[in-house]
């Protein structure tokens, strides 16, 4: 049987170059290379004749060669046509630059062509062709073409090819994991069927065949994992904790009074806590709609019972100004918050360290600080993980095992969709606040192109800092690299200075800067010091700086709707009206259909519902970074009657076979473990 597990780099033709391109598309192995999906298919079956293309089609005819010109319109460029006619009409071939497809065709020759059409008139030229002689067997038209994900240095045909020739090898099966009662049950094609027919489809209902058995293991494998991961937190006996009666004092001291969604999220979480069992819960609440009231409770609550507290933040802007609103909160209520992050001196940590170790600190607040090994608690009983996508599974896992078996709590301010919310905690238990605090005023959107920036600089921002408000400016995000934003970032701030606001307070932040220079510059931007604050994406989590009352985005475009509605949260956070300008540069229907969802609602999870669509589930969320299998083939959107059958199969398996022990489990299991590539050590793997 051919080695799956064999490095790419070994197969015929590739060599380290060539494998370390592939690897940059996640392709590793063979079994990589063979589990490597196309993204779409052209159907180059049709055969159709000249006479019944028409414009921007893509098509395939047959047709016999008249004759071959080669042009130099201008210096350095070849054009070469290839006239070509069937019995209903005539058409020309078109090659940029490939001056070498002349010797290629002769007068007479019968070909088959696909390629798109441009049709003016009668006048019909078809570009980016594929064309292979009649004589020959069709590699590359008559057939249903995979078309994959490419990275630079990496071609379609090459992909195809390679794919072909592990497939070809005789020695090869797919060995089959999904259990025979499963395979029988839903009708499944064997896995070695699905992969030889997701790659080279014989007709378009083998592809159907091969689609349907991928999604529903994709949703099965996903879910099962989930299911085995979530209960493995809850199998064991938590800590059961009373709603204690000094909690109705602490909320009725709050300065405001608690909306119906926080009510309900509070009382969800406390009964919750109230059981024997860990508690595992999201809260998903829009932007400012007060998750962290809601939190602080909670924590309370915990402390109240006589057990220690953790909120683990994803920056320190964000951790102190948490650490800020607890400590004016529970004032009075002689309850000990302390800080812990990276910009602490090592005397100030290990003082926090000494304290919480002995029990006399009782609420931890802190950054991944509070994942180091150092960090030991006396009796840790609840741990929140805020704004918690961007915490890995190890990350979030390591905080709770300082404890034995505390209480766990997650949230968000980036509205995840019940659908995706549901696939990716398959049956953790979910609290929505979907209600905006009384006094929040909806933040006015307006979606610019380009050829207004100036007027948006020169009028909105000076009239705003003319009214003593200050304003944020986003710096487009040009690629994962925090290098090149930091570079487009200052450039932003040179050109505002010199052309725009050389009069005014511009401040600069950025992902590059250390941690220090973050918060000075955020500090000085709250405390009144800095009129304009340019910034990339840094300020897209938890900063809460009333007096901002507009956000510019440039290249609004770039971003994802989440991240915009995200970004956008910045401004509207006090008394006075608030604006969000978005600049964008692209005039696709796609752009202007997501610039016009920004202008028309506020409401987060409407735009993380078009975001979803827009984007795929794998982008929208990065399930990667949970170390959760990515979803290849399978849609939320298109395939949502197979999910709904694959998560009952789930509960079924589960439900009789808790950690797949059984022997008919066992291959679908490891196949588990090889697709949870950072949850692995959170599920038994007895």
């Amino acid at each position: 049987m051919s080695d799956l597990m064999k490095d790419i780099q070994y197969v015929k033709g590739v060599g380290p170059k060539k494998a370390y391109k592939l690897n940059k598309l996640g392709i590793f192995t063979l079994k990589d290379l063979v589990f490597y999906f196309p993204r779409q298919y052209e159907d180059r079956n049709n055969l159709k004749k000249i006479a019944q293309l028409e414009n921007e089609d893509k098509a395939t005819i047959k047709a016999i060669v008249i004759g071959v010109t080669t042009y130099n319109p201008k210096k350095g460029m070849t054009l070469t046509k290839v006239d070509v006619k069937d019995e209903t009409g005539f058409a020309k071939l078109v090659f940029f630059n490939q001056d070498y497809v002349k010797n290629t065709f002769k007068s007479g020759d019968t070909i088959l062509v696909f390629g798109k059409v441009k049709k003016e008139f009668k006048n019909i030229e078809i570009t980016s062709c594929e064309v292979e002689h009649l004589s020959n067997a069709p590699k590359n038209t008559c057939k249903i073409m995979p078309i994959y994900p490419l990275t630079f240095g990496v071609t379609n045909k090459e992909l195809i090819s390679m794919i072909k020739m592990v497939l070809s090898d005789e020695n090869l099966k797919i060995k089959e994991y999904m259990p025979k009662r499963i395979i029988e049950k839903y009708k499944l094609c064997s896995i070695d069927y699905a992969i030889r027919n997701i790659h080279s489809p014989s007709s378009k209902e083998s592809l159907k065949i091969a689609l349907y058995r991928i999604v529903f293991e994709e949703f099965l494998i996903l879910q099962l994992g989930l299911f085995m991961f979530k209960n493995g937190n809850t199998e064991s006996k938590g800590i059961k904790f009373e709603r204690h009666k000094i909690l109705t004092d602490i909320i009725n001291s709050l300065p405001f009074k608690l909306t119906g969604a926080q009510n309900r999220a509070l009382n969800e979480i406390i009964e919750d806590m109230s059981s024997i069992k860990v508690m595992n819960r999201l809260v998903q609440g829009d932007v400012g709609s007060g998750k962290t009231v809601v939190a602080l409770l909670s924590l309370a609550n915990c402390v109240l019972n006589g057990y220690q507290g953790a909120l683990m933040a994803p920056t320190e802007i964000l951790a102190e100004q948490h650490y800020v609103s607890l400590t004016e909160t529970l004032k009075g209520f002689d309850m000990n918050v302390e800080l812990l992050v990276g910009s602490l001196t090592k005397k100030q940590k290990e003082n926090v360290l000494e304290k919480v170790k002995n029990k006399e600190v009782d609420i931890l607040i802190g950054t991944h600080a509070l994942i180091e090994d150092k960090v030991e608690f006396s009796k840790l009983g609840l741990v929140i993980t805020d704004e918690q996508h961007r915490f890995g599974v190890r990350q979030r896992s390591k905080l709770s095992e300082k404890g034995q078996n505390p209480d766990i709590l997650v949230m968000t301010a980036t509205p995840i969709p019940r659908t995706l919310a549901l696939i990716l905690y398959g049956d953790l238990d979910i609290s929505i606040i979907d209600e905006l605090p009384p006094g929040r005023q909806p933040i006015e959107t307006i979606a610019v192109d380009k050829g207004k920036r100036d007027r948006a600089y020169n009028n909105l921002v000076r009239r705003e800092v003319e009214k003593g408000r200050q304003v944020y400016i986003v710096c487009p995000l040009v690629e994962e690299s925090e290098a090149i934003e930091a570079k487009a970032a200052v450039e932003l701030v040179e050109e505002l200075k010199l052309e725009f606001f050389s009069d005014l307070r511009v401040g600069l932040l950025h992902g590059k800067m250390k941690s220090k220079e973050k918060e000075n510059i955020m500090k000085s931007f709250k405390n009144k010091e800095i009129d304009i604050l340019v910034s990339t994406t840094v300020i897209e989590v938890g900063v809460n700086v009333p007096n901002a009352t507009l956000m510019i985005i440039e290249n609004a475009e770039r971003f994802g709707l989440a991240q915009l509605h995200q970004l956008r949260g910045r401004v509207g956070r006090g008394i006075h009206k608030s604006y969000c300008i978005l600049i964008y540069a692209s005039k696709s229907d796609v752009c202007r259909q997501r610039m016009s969802i920004m202008e028309q609602t506020n409401d987060g999870f409407k735009i993380s519902e078009k975001d979803l669509e827009i984007r795929g589930p794998g982008e929208f969320f990065g399930t990667r970074q949970h170390g959760l299998p990515e979803l290849k083939v399978a849609n939320i959107f298109k395939h949502m009657k197979i999910l709904k059958i694959a998560q009952q199969e789930a509960r079924y398996i589960i439900g009789e076979d808790h950690g797949l022990y059984s022997f008919e489990n066992n291959l679908l299991k490891r196949e588990i473990f090889d697709k949870f590539e950072y949850a692995v050590k959170e599920i038994s793997l007895n």
